[in-house]
């Protein structure tokens, strides 16, 4: 029955062709293919976690008193928003396990996005004719990271609604239409009532409706152009070698998505993160201390610490202290990423299409400049614990400020200077190491041993 139903499609739409090709897609076997697969798998356990916690979450700035099952805050005024949240994480079935779920997975997507384009950077996968996923890759990391902001500063608690007042100043940074931008998405003046409602849409449908698409779109590429793969014996311009997708690789993409939401459960159910009720409800005139975001705004927060007083005025307009590490820093930083592989190209003169990964080693200036960016970036984010460097290290926190701006122009340089050493070091010793090889060949008349090919897939488009 299930043969003659199937039959009955592919007479209609042709699809057992389609199937036969797909199931005899090849993908390559190097690990660091997986970071992708992560995203992904990290993308699902949020939209099926975050699922659960919107019937249960009230997007309302409406006063209210809480009167639940968590004794401290009984009595207490706050905004529908908080006590939703904190409903959902005492009074709900398995409430805290989803939140804690859902965040964890957040960051989990976040990290692996960023380790994903790190290898893509540089192995310099993004290079012709890639060029257009790498695009897709950048916008991705913008809207994980805006959605991730927007989602834990929905609870309304203090450290969030800290979150909100700095991206209402940073708003109001950006010039002439600074004022504008700000009352646009928050309804009003800080705090305005309706941001709350407004992230919530953000947050549940836009965002993660984008991000799926992009990352339809981003399948949908690397299955017309296939996968790139290390240069090893067997692997050409012209071919793919590795594990075809039935049922090799989908036997081991399956068990790494278990693999993963079982993890993403286990941190759910033991590592306390966020933990809204301790922070109690945003009051406008106050502010928690030690307030820290998640890792992936880390680098926003220290810039905005190590950012310089400059006020100037420019046609008569002056241009706030903020612009420079909230506004400008950041509209760089992916602007560059977006302009890389063009500027790559350009500035090497490379305009070839390429199916064989880098080593980083063998393209010293550019590892050397990823990881001089790496370094800066890690002190930003570094700086975003400023405060808690300074208590815990018995130090005041200008001189900490001090210090890290110091760090900030001289480490990059001094990572980027001995990387690039490094990766010259590497390929005088391959050089050496392959003209050994080359003699003890000639010597014993022996071909070089080829390696066991589980799949191999030609025909590039």
């Amino acid at each position: 029955m299930i043969r003659k139903g199937l039959d009955a499609v592919d007479e209609r739409l042709g699809t057992n062709r389609f199937v036969r090709a797909a199931v005899n897609k090849v993908f390559p076997d190097h690990w660091s293919f997986l970071f992708g697969e992560i995203a992904l798998y990290s993308f699902i356990t949020l939209v099926l976690t975050g699922t659960y916690l919107a019937f249960f979450f009230s997007p309302s700035s409406r006063d209210v008193v809480y009167d639940g099952s968590y004794a401290p805050l009984r009595g207490v005024h706050m905004t529908e928003a908080y006590r939703s949240t904190v409903r959902l994480s005492f009074d709900v079935r398995a409430g805290l396990v989803f939140r804690q779920m859902h965040h964890w997975a957040a960051l989990v997507f976040l990290g692996a996005i960023v380790l994903h384009l790190a290898r893509v950077f540089f192995t310099g996968a993004f290079r012709k004719p890639r060029e257009i996923n790498w695009i897709i890759g950048v916008s991705m990391l913008i809207l994980a990271m805006v959605n991730g902001f927007f989602g834990y500063s929905l609870p309304d608690d203090l450290l969030s609604g800290t979150g909100l007042r700095i991206m209402y100043s940073v708003a109001l940074a950006v010039p002439v239409m600074g004022t504008w931008f700000a009352f646009l998405l928050f309804g009003g003046e800080f705090p305005a009532g309706d941001i709350t409602s407004r992230l919530f849409v953000l947050h549940i449908l836009i965002v993660p409706v984008l991000l799926g698409g992009l990352m339809g779109l981003h399948l949908a590429v690397v299955w017309r152009q296939k996968h790139t793969q290390f240069a090893r014996p067997g692997h050409t311009e012209t071919n793919v070698v590795g594990s075809p997708l039935w049922p090799t690789y989908a036997a081991r993409s399956i068990g790494l998505f278990c693999g993963l939401f079982g993890v993403v459960a286990l941190l759910g159910g033991v590592a306390q993160i966020n933990p809204i009720w301790l922070y109690g409800p945003f009051e406008p005139s106050s502010v928690t201390t030690a307030a820290q975001p998640d890792w992936y705004m880390g680098w926003l927060e220290g810039a905005l610490r190590l950012g310089p007083a400059w006020r100037p005025t420019v046609a008569g307009y002056p241009i706030s202290e903020l612009f420079w590490p909230a506004v400008l820093l950041p509209g760089l930083t992916f602007l560059l990423l977006y302009a890389w592989p063009f500027l790559e190209a350009a500035l090497t003169r490379d305009h070839a299409f390429h199916q064989l990964l880098d080593r980083p080693r063998d393209r010293p200036l550019r590892t050397a400049v990823g990881a001089g960016v790496v370094a800066f970036y890690l002190v930003l984010f570094v700086a975003g614990s400023q405060d808690l460097i300074a208590q815990y290290g018995g130090l005041s926190v200008p001189t900490v400020t001090l210090w890290l701006r110091v760090l900030l122009v001289v480490l990059p340089v001094a990572v980027a200077a001995a990387t690039g050493r490094i990766c010259h070091d590497l390929r005088a010793a391959d050089r050496l190491h392959d003209m050994q090889a080359e003699a003890r060949a000639e010597l014993s008349s022996a071909p070089a041993p080829e390696g066991p090919q589980a799949g191999v897939e030609t025909g590039w488009s």
